[in-house]
């Protein structure tokens, strides 16, 4: 067996050896030959940067569900947690259909936007992919927030009234 693997991995170094001597001439890299994958890694970087902390925002509604547990009674814990999870469920829903358009859309009168309800100003995967990375930090950032509401009537109302708000 180990024959075999030392075999396949001497056949394929020797397959991928050829693409070394590809290249028939030499080319100089040039800061400006150079820009525009530098702002390709910058891009990239800044949607990645931006969903990682999109996630760590996402696991405060973890942190925030063990806190309220904690200080509910041991009956009340499965009650708080799924009030965290549809809080989130549903806060993500509103904030997509609603949310975005008033914070983000373009204003007539300066106080809140009129456009870009449900993301429609989002054009699809040829679009500027922009939009979904601050959509999803934005999106955890309000539903977290409303997960505070959580907290503060955690064993005062019942599990339908806190859906309504």
């Amino acid at each position: 067996m180990r024959k075999k693997l030392t075999f396949t991995v001497c056949v394929l170094l020797l397959l991928t050896a050829e693409t070394v001597f590809a290249a028939d001439e030499v080319v100089k890299i040039t800061v400006e030959s150079n820009a525009a994958a530098v702002k390709s890694v910058q891009t990239n970087l800044n949607y990645v940067w931006t969903l990682i902390a999109a996630a760590l925002v996402f696991f405060m509604q973890a942190g925030f569900a063990m806190v309220e547990s904690g200080f509910t009674r041991a009956k009340s814990a499965c009650n708080i947690m799924m009030k965290n999870l549809l809080d989130f469920a549903m806060g993500s829903l509103a904030f997509w259909a609603i949310g975005f358009g008033l914070m983000f859309g373009a204003t007539t009168t300066g106080l809140f936007g009129t456009t870009d309800f449900f993301l429609s100003g989002w054009t699809g995967p040829k679009g500027d992919q922009w939009v979904l990375a601050f959509w999803m930090f934005q999106c955890v950032f309000a539903a977290t927030a409303a997960t505070i509401v959580s907290g503060a009537v955690a064993e005062r109302i019942k599990f339908t009234s806190y859906l309504m708000y």
